[in-house]
């Protein structure tokens, strides 16, 4: 299924992988920019769409390409099969030294533990049971493993469902129990079986869900088409905080996501409202003090080494292109 007929190219993790993993970044200034995202199109997809369309208007060629697991997208970058990735792979930089790093903080944090209640009522009643979350090293395992500190439980297993929306419709079938949504498909499983499922409690989580990285040759080398793409993340961010009914617009504007059902595209407005009013879309793109504020509740969830008094950022983070699009 592509995103859209006309601008997107997309196409299978199992086509991608067969390219060769010696195959050299794009750094030919005319090259597209591949950006390759382990997860399946959705509404939360939409912002950054819409800064690669906008990013396209303004003369810098791009690609868009779906891969089967963050994992799989993070290795695509490596091997320079892909320039950008989307994710936090705060873990992966600390135990390979990867030559990767974030550039842009796309998302915050703001996720709903939820429980089939007919099966479970509260974080002990997990202990010793399996839980599903979207893909290893994303920002929903390392909030159930933090839980899991905080709870003073231990999960039986952790299982890998990429989607929100999918994992929401796992619980609706009956085939997991417990899980970690959006607000989107939150709102979904309220509205599909009323009491059904309840939301267990956090607190005091305040951590980047995904940013873009890329090879560091690649920041290196594209650094003038690279700070117009931020230039226009940072100004699709700031249009969407000040009135999101705009993405559902740009929807129809570029063509985006042709084939998302109806109910989904009417969800739009709604979703972006509450992620504007949550916080979930952060203006600014990121800052040393959040890089911080991420490795704290990584460490805490037992993900990455506690960070030193003296911790550098530039070890995960690259802000260069975004000190350029600021100016």
């Amino acid at each position: 299924m592509k995103i859209t007929r006309r601008l997107f190219t997309m196409t299978s993790a199992a086509v991608a992988l067969s390219i060769s993993l010696g195959a050299a970044p794009a750094l030919a200034q005319n090259a597209p920019i591949r950006v390759a995202m382990g997860d399946i199109a959705s509404v939360e997809s939409l912002g950054l769409l819409v800064a690669i369309e906008r990013t396209k208007e303004r003369g810098v060629p791009m690609e868009l390409t779906f891969f089967n697991s963050e994992d799989v997208a993070t290795q695509a970058v490596v091997g320079g099969q892909a320039d950008i990735g989307v994710g936090a792979p705060y873990a992966f930089i600390q135990n390979s030294n990867a030559p990767i790093r974030m550039f842009y903080r796309m998302t915050t944090l703001l996720f709903f533990p939820v429980v089939n209640s007919e099966v479970y009522s509260s974080w002990a009643d997990l202990d010793g049971e399996e839980v599903t979350v979207h893909s290893r090293g994303s920002g929903t395992e390392a909030l159930m493993r933090l839980m899991e500190q905080n709870e003073g439980i231990t999960f039986s297993n952790l299982s890998y469902v990429p989607g929100a929306e999918v994992r929401a419709g796992a619980l609706l079938q009956g085939t997991i129990n417990a899980t970690i949504v959006d607000a989107a498909s939150m709102r979904l499983l309220e509205d599909q079986a009323p009491g059904k499922f309840m939301q267990l409690p956090v607190e005091g989580v305040n951590a980047t869900d995904e940013a873009l990285y890329a090879n560091t040759s690649f920041l290196e080398s594209r650094t003038e088409d690279l700070a117009v793409f931020v230039e226009e993340l940072i100004g699709t961010w700031e249009d969407i905080n000040e009135n999101p009914s705009l993405v559902a617009e740009w929807r129809t504007q570029y063509d985006l996501l042709p084939d998302l059902p109806a109910e989904a595209a009417g969800d739009i407005e709604q979703f972006y409202t509450e992620a504007a009013e949550g916080g979930v879309l952060p203006l600014g793109g990121g800052t040393p003090e959040d890089v911080l504020d991420d490795l704290a509740f990584l460490s805490a969830a037992g993900q990455v080494e506690a960070p030193g008094e003296n911790v550098d950022a530039s070890m995960y983070w690259d802000f260069s292109a975004l000190d350029a699009a600021r100016q």
